[in-house]
């Protein structure tokens, strides 16, 4: 019984002691306290520790009370395979920055020996920024208003926010805009904090183009260029468009132990590597495609050559043909083989099996022994001597042509100087995304101003009398940013992800060079000036006048075309003199011309007349499902003469000189 009343005593015994050693230290740390009880503040090392017991004496001392028990080594938080992977993944975040930081230097010390850049303004949007923001300082009141919208946003942004973290349900403040796939991924909705993230960055970036584009009292040009390069702005700082902000790419690195990233690095190395130092974005895997083996396949000769094209004649596919043959000119800017990528989607090969007899040109990719030729050379050896040598191939008098994009407007020059005399030799002609009247020519209008003519004509004349083709595509590029640049900066190199193959793409980054004389009069001529439809332009000795064209003309257009706007493209439509069939494509500038029709995909509208404004046709046309090409196919026959036997290119009048593709669209721009 002793025993068992001893074992209490102690319990209570050691239980007060603890209590003293608690209260001296409550002391200690409080002077407050002593000072009220009259007592001398006590120091801490005047503080006597308990009596300790022999064990308590052998351990080690404990830590001082407020410090927490110390805090065990991260390693041993975690499994063995866990502390792999993060080992892994150290070593893998090590390896990409080293790559990346490699990449830049050697890119670094390329561009040390270039010439210094032309201007550091290349597209001198600086003074048309500088009169934008001089117009908004003198109102200040506007300026203030949209201040305060801005804040009130934001505190509405906030509020739903907390309510959203209470657990209630709440409808976002502001969501992305129709067709932006940069918030695609489920966590920018699901997951809060990239919620939140994302509705801050789409009110600000909202907030700043809305300021822009309300600004009046500011030339509509100027304005539209300060519009434009604030969104280019915007979109690059997106958070879709970093790593830590993005929560797809850093699913990635995390599932993938960061060799996403270092793949994404070597993505981005070797894009440097191919653009000899500046940045090429692969958009598409290049090594997947060969001209003349997976894309331009379709069987021909090149039956005749000049110095700035060669002309192709397709093999038919039926027993017969429409007597007239058809003459088609693409644009010089890309290769041919738009029309012919795969045998699927292949309008060469669905226009032979229609009965016709099909030649394209195939135009040169200049060099600087071809800086001097000119818009007029390429309307004489071009258009003129094409159309004559498809004439002599086929023993006819007359051709039906199709000018697509630039070679549409080259084809519209020939047809006035034609006009003006009296030459006959085309039968009709087919403008597919083409324009004569620039007056609402797109975003494009915004680089031609003079003094960005003058820095191009500066940067050909370094490139020894040529525009390189990175140029051309970078300016393209850049009209869709978020779809053509930043959606493929993040797969290549914030995920790591090859660029998958595509045809279209593959063709798009096979661009050519443009002679310094050609592309100056186009951007001067047309882009600045609007010369054509206006009577101001004059070519190889004639004036030149749309509305004396009488021949039938086809026009397509596409509704959501970016270069060559419809309501630009109807413009030019309504400038000819004679018969007039215009059409619209569902999609864009290449998608909407390039539809096979077992594609199923889309839609076009017809309307058989042609009214002063295009909301007015619009307003009366007809939809209908489907590619467009059987409605062109069918007006097209009803202009190409009598049924007469099928015409094999390699028994012509012509000596075929090679096998289709040819060799002028082998040669490329880069290595």
């Amino acid at each position: 019984m002793a025993t068992a009343k001893a074992a209490p005593k102690a319990r209570k015994k050691a239980a007060t002691k603890a209590d003293e050693a608690a209260t001296a230290e409550k002391v200690a740390a409080k002077p407050k306290a002593a000072a009220k009880s009259g007592k001398p503040k006590a120091k801490p090392e005047d503080i006597q520790p308990p009596p300790q017991s022999d064990s308590a004496r052998a351990a080690p001392p404990p830590p001082p009370r407020g410090d927490g028990p110390p805090f065990p080594p991260f390693e041993s938080m975690l499994s063995p395979d866990q502390l792999k992977m993060v080992e892994t993944l150290s070593a893998n975040l090590a390896r990409a920055a080293v790559t990346a930081q490699g990449a830049i230097a050697e890119a670094a010390l390329r561009q040390a020996d270039r010439p210094a850049a032309l201007t550091p303004d290349p597209f001198h949007v600086a003074p048309a920024l500088n009169e934008v923001m001089t117009r908004l300082a003198a109102q200040p009141d506007r300026l203030m208003r949209a201040q305060a919208d801005l804040f009130g946003q934001y505190m509405e942004l906030w509020q739903t926010a907390a309510r959203r973290a209470a657990g209630e349900d709440v409808a976002p403040v502001v969501a992305p805009a129709a067709g932006d796939k940069r918030f695609n991924d489920p966590d920018w909705a699901s997951n809060p904090m990239f919620d939140l993230m994302k509705q801050s960055y789409l009110l600000s970036s909202n907030w700043l183009n809305g300021l822009i584009a309300e600004v009046d009292g500011v030339d509509p040009a100027t304005k539209r260029r300060v519009e434009f390069f604030t969104k280019m702005l915007t979109d690059a700082f997106s958070p879709s468009n970093f790593l830590i902000s993005n929560p797809a790419a850093l699913r990635e690195v995390v599932q993938t132990q960061g060799q996403s990233l270092v793949r994404g690095m070597e993505n981005f190395a070797a894009d440097l590597e191919r653009g000899g130092g500046q940045l090429a974005i692969s958009q598409t895997d290049l090594a997947k495609f060969k001209v003349g083996e997976n894309v331009a396949t379709a069987p021909g000769k090149v039956v005749y050559q000049n110095d700035i094209l060669q002309l192709l004649q397709f093999d038919p596919t039926t027993d017969t043909v429409c007597e007239i043959p058809l003459l088609i000119f693409p644009p010089w800017i890309n290769k041919f083989y738009i029309m012919d990528l795969r045998p699927e989607n292949s309008m060469i090969r669905w226009l032979t099996a229609q009965g016709f007899t099909v030649f394209v040109a195939s135009w040169v990719n200049p060099d600087q022994t071809l800086a001097a030729k000119t818009f007029e050379d390429y309307m004489i050896e071009g258009i003129y001597d094409a159309a004559q040598q498809v004439m002599t191939q086929c023993g006819v008098d007359r051709v039906n042509t199709v000018g697509y994009c630039i070679g549409g407007t080259l084809l519209s020059v020939a047809l006035a100087h034609m006009a003006a005399r009296g030459d006959k030799r085309i039968n009709s002609a087919t403008f597919f995304a083409a324009q004569q009247d620039f007056a609402e020519a797109g975003d494009l209008l915004l680089f031609t101003n003079e003094e960005w003519l003058q820095s191009i004509e500066q940067q050909m004349d370094q490139a020894g009398g040529f525009l390189p083709s990175q140029s051309m595509a970078d300016t393209f590029n850049a009209l869709r940013g978020n779809d053509l640049i930043w959606s493929f900066f993040v797969s290549n190199y914030l995920m790591g992800k090859e660029p998958r193959p595509f045809d279209l793409l593959f063709w798009n980054a096979d661009q050519t060079r443009m002679p310094k004389a050609l592309h100056l009069f186009y951007l001067r001529n047309f882009y600045k000036d609007n010369a054509l439809t206006t009577g101001k332009l004059s070519l190889g000795g004639e004036r030149l006048d749309l509305s004396k064209v009488k021949i039938p003309i086809y026009v397509q257009s596409s509704k959501d075309d970016h270069i060559a706007p419809y309501r630009s493209v109807y413009r030019g439509a309504r400038a000819f003199g004679g018969p007039v069939t215009f059409t619209m494509a569902g999609s864009g500038h290449i998608a909407g011309v390039i539809n096979h029709p077992d594609a199923r995909k889309y839609q076009h509208w017809t309307n058989s007349e042609l009214p002063a404004d295009v909301s007015e046709w619009i307003a009366g046309a007809q939809e209908h499902p489907g590619s467009w090409w059987p409605h062109w196919a069918a007006w097209l026959k009803a202009r190409s003469g009598d049924q007469v036997p099928a015409r094999d290119p390699a028994k012509g009048k012509l000596k075929p000189l090679e096998d289709a593709p040819g060799s002028f669209v082998l040669v490329k721009s880069q290595p």
